[in-house]
């Protein structure tokens, strides 16, 4: 049976959704969403929560980390982590009689808390947005530059030579 390569790049493609799609699966306490906010209720546990181009409601427990990425991490109060918190590009706001076990760490936000706010580990806040694209930039900024020097030489050689008349 020969399949054309078009068929068989339908076919791996599909086959790397499938794959990957059970690597993304919720399991009872694991999140993890790409622009969908994630709420964890006063009645719930999460162990871990990850979260792309959206924000994190936390009113109950967290007992691993939470990580979000242009989002924002919002504890209200009573909530609890037990892990870390890091947000890239976002706030984290704790309200009254929150607890965070471990480290926080924002990247291009605010920290704001109440002053019952309880936090195990260290703070570690980078406020400026323009230096954190900055430093995330740079290296593809650097690799281009790379790749445009290789296209000037590979073509600086490749013009051909000026050719000389001869006197008769």
């Amino acid at each position: 049976m020969n399949l054309s390569l078009l068929n068989r790049i339908l076919f791996v493609v599909l086959a790397t959704l499938l794959i990957s799609s059970q690597a993304f699966a919720k399991s009872s306490s694991d999140y993890t969403q790409f622009g969908h906010d994630i709420r964890i209720t006063e009645d719930q546990k999460a162990a871990e929560i990850t979260c792309f181009a959206c924000s994190v409601y936390v009113r109950g427990q967290v007992s691993g980390d939470i990580t979000t990425f242009g989002g924002n991490i919002v504890l209200d109060q009573g909530a609890m982590v037990a892990g870390e918190l890091t947000a890239f590009g976002g706030d984290v706001r704790a309200g009254d009689d929150t607890k965070i076990a471990g480290d926080l760490t924002i990247l291009g936000g605010r920290f704001r808390r109440q002053p019952s706010t309880m936090v195990g580990g260290e703070v570690t806040v980078f406020q400026s947005r323009g230096l954190v694209w900055l430093i995330l930039l740079s290296p593809f900024v650097v690799l281009a530059g790379i790749i445009a020097l290789i296209l000037w030489l590979v073509r600086r050689n490749r013009r051909p030579a000026s050719v000389m008349a001869r006197a008769a």
